[in-house]
């Protein structure tokens, strides 16, 4: 008996002893965490979670620092930021936004190439998502993994979007991203584009007509305040993609990268729910507010597929041939399952 109590008591100073080292590889830190959207939104829900499982899982020492609503500037403000390595640490936005960085994430703003969000997590999550990753490691940033924003619809104040032809000659604000400008150019649309921060006061003015984004967007950003309409085009997804710069990751210890990356792991999880889970009461929410909503015929969703291919080819052709196959057999292996 005696034997045993001084093996047990051994064995239990072994792991106080390693626990006492794992905890004293976590320093005291505090991560500012930077992006567009509102409190309350998907995506500021999920980045609350992911600085809540960073507290726990470090034992109180790391402190994630929330800075949502465009606080410290639009998303590209903060990407050049976290290159930087200065003022943010951490941040997300639409991954399609870092085509300006590497034209290979322009692959994820291609129009209706995913059906639905189990197929887009199954590539985010794959080997091309991780390929695509890669490809910014040397531009400063480190991605972490993938949020969601969800499928993009337009709204105006000016007319019902019915057909194809309605959008015709409308100012809408889009993303500040090639691809979105010559989608809805395609689409006889006069693209504006400019920072999320923006949006509202120029809608409100009248500098445009009106906007795309997720339902969980125009909700949350009371964009239904100076919109009348939307038509449920869902012309692109939006992967969202969490970074955090290469300056700040390669600062920390190991145990506290691991720790860091668990946490994003878990968030990511709880982040895609409730955005998922959201959708259907923002569009209650929407319509109870006065919004008029359209959903289009599927003869004008096959106009839209067919008006919008040019620009996909486009797109395309300004990438490696290689990594397009990749990511489009990753696409169509996903819709099987």
């Amino acid at each position: 008996m005696k034997r045993f109590s001084a093996i047990a008591g051994s064995l239990l100073a072994c792991t106080v002893m390693l626990f006492g080292v794992a905890q004293a590889e976590i320093k005291d830190r505090t991560l500012r965490f930077a992006f567009v959207n509102n409190v309350g939104h998907p995506q500021e829900q999920g980045a609350k979670k992911f600085a809540d499982l960073v507290a726990e899982k470090s034992g109180g020492k790391i402190k994630v620092i929330l800075f949502p609503g465009g606080q410290l500037g639009g998303d590209l403000q903060v990407v050049s930021a976290l290159q930087g390595g200065n003022v943010v640490d951490l941040t997300v936005l639409n991954a399609g936004l870092l085509a300006g960085i590497n034209k290979e994430f322009s692959l994820y703003d291609l129009p209706f190439v995913f059906d639905n969000g189990k197929v887009a997590d199954a590539v985010v999550d794959g080997a091309v998502g991780t390929k695509l990753n890669g490809l910014i490691e040397d531009k400063g940033l480190h991605a972490l993994g993938y949020f969601e924003l969800g499928f993009r619809n337009v709204t105006n104040s000016a007319r019902p979007v019915k057909t194809v032809d309605d959008l015709k000659g409308l100012r809408l604000r889009v993303v500040q991203a090639p691809i979105y400008i010559d989608l809805f150019t395609a689409l006889g649309v006069n693209p504006q584009p400019m920072p999320f921060a923006e949006v509202y006061n120029a809608l409100e003015q009248k500098v445009v007509d009106g906007q795309e984004n997720p339902v969980s967007v125009i909700k949350s950003a009371k964009l239904f305040e100076v919109q009348k309409y939307l038509t449920f085009t869902r012309h692109t997804y939006n992967p969202q993609i969490v970074l955090i710069g290469k300056k700040t990751w390669d600062g920390l210890d190991p145990e506290e990268q691991k720790l860091i990356q668990a946490a994003l792991d878990e968030a990511k999880v709880f982040q895609r729910k409730v955005s998922r889970d959201s959708e259907a009461q923002g569009i209650a929410d929407l319509k109870a507010a006065g919004m008029e909503l359209t959903e289009l015929s599927p003869e004008e969703v096959a106009k839209l597929r067919e008006t919008v291919k040019p620009v996909i080819a486009k797109f395309t052709s300004e990438i490696d041939p290689a990594i397009v196959k990749e990511f489009m057999d990753a696409v169509e292996a996903a819709r099987k399952k």
